[in-house]
Protein backbone atom coordinates (compact mmCIF):
# COMPACT_ATOMS: atom_id res chain seq x y z
CA UNK A 1 0.00 0.00 0.00
CA UNK A 2 1.20 3.32 -0.82
CA UNK A 3 0.29 7.11 0.27
CA UNK A 4 -0.20 10.12 -1.79
CA UNK A 5 -0.11 12.95 0.19
CA UNK A 6 -0.59 16.60 -0.09
CA UNK A 7 1.62 19.02 2.47
CA UNK A 8 1.28 22.79 3.37
CA UNK A 9 4.62 24.40 2.93
CA UNK A 10 5.68 27.60 4.59
CA UNK A 11 4.86 29.76 2.27
CA UNK A 12 1.58 28.98 1.66
CA UNK A 13 2.75 25.90 -1.28
CA UNK A 14 1.68 22.73 -1.42
CA UNK A 15 3.99 19.48 -2.01
CA UNK A 16 2.70 16.40 -3.26
CA UNK A 17 4.52 13.13 -3.23
CA UNK A 18 4.04 9.44 -2.47
CA UNK A 19 5.34 7.37 0.56
CA UNK A 20 4.70 4.03 2.13
CA UNK A 21 5.09 5.44 5.60
CA UNK A 22 3.34 8.77 5.73
CA UNK A 23 4.85 9.42 9.77
CA UNK A 24 8.15 8.61 8.27
CA UNK A 25 8.18 10.75 5.42
CA UNK A 26 6.37 13.87 7.52
CA UNK A 27 9.12 13.33 9.73
CA UNK A 28 11.60 13.39 7.00
CA UNK A 29 10.50 16.50 5.33
CA UNK A 30 10.70 18.54 8.87
CA UNK A 31 13.69 17.57 9.13
CA UNK A 32 15.16 18.58 6.05
CA UNK A 33 15.66 15.10 4.66
CA UNK A 34 12.80 15.19 2.33
CA UNK A 35 13.10 16.63 -1.09
CA UNK A 36 14.67 19.70 -1.93
CA UNK A 37 11.89 21.72 -2.76
CA UNK A 38 10.65 20.73 1.16
CA UNK A 39 14.36 21.64 2.58
CA UNK A 40 13.76 25.39 1.02
CA UNK A 41 10.13 25.99 1.70
CA UNK A 42 9.69 24.19 5.34
CA UNK A 43 6.40 21.85 5.41
CA UNK A 44 4.24 22.65 8.28
CA UNK A 45 1.33 20.21 8.14
CA UNK A 46 -0.08 16.84 6.18
CA UNK A 47 -3.28 18.40 4.59
CA UNK A 48 -4.24 15.50 2.50
CA UNK A 49 -3.90 11.29 1.98
CA UNK A 50 -5.06 8.36 -0.06
CA UNK A 51 -3.91 5.61 -0.33
CA UNK A 52 -3.46 3.33 -3.33
CA UNK A 53 -3.08 -0.13 -3.74
CA UNK A 54 0.23 -0.26 -5.39
CA UNK A 55 3.35 1.67 -6.67
CA UNK A 56 2.38 2.51 -10.23
CA UNK A 57 -0.83 3.58 -8.96
CA UNK A 58 0.31 6.24 -6.66
CA UNK A 59 2.69 7.38 -9.09
CA UNK A 60 0.15 8.17 -11.53
CA UNK A 61 -2.15 9.59 -8.99
CA UNK A 62 0.76 12.12 -7.85
CA UNK A 63 1.63 13.02 -11.10
CA UNK A 64 -2.55 14.01 -11.69
CA UNK A 65 -2.57 16.03 -8.45
CA UNK A 66 0.58 18.05 -9.41
CA UNK A 67 -1.00 18.95 -12.51
CA UNK A 68 -4.11 20.25 -10.83
CA UNK A 69 -4.27 24.16 -10.20
CA UNK A 70 -4.30 25.20 -6.11
CA UNK A 71 -8.19 25.63 -6.51
CA UNK A 72 -8.54 22.08 -7.24
CA UNK A 73 -6.33 20.60 -5.32
CA UNK A 74 -8.10 22.77 -2.47
CA UNK A 75 -11.13 21.10 -3.78
CA UNK A 76 -10.04 17.95 -3.48
CA UNK A 77 -8.98 18.40 0.08
CA UNK A 78 -11.96 19.41 1.47
CA UNK A 79 -14.13 16.71 -0.38
CA UNK A 80 -11.82 14.42 1.85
Amino acid sequence: MYTVYIVECGDGSFYTGITTDIVRRFREHTEGKGGKYTRAKKVKKVLYTEIQPDKGTALKREIAIKKMHRKNKIKLMQNQ
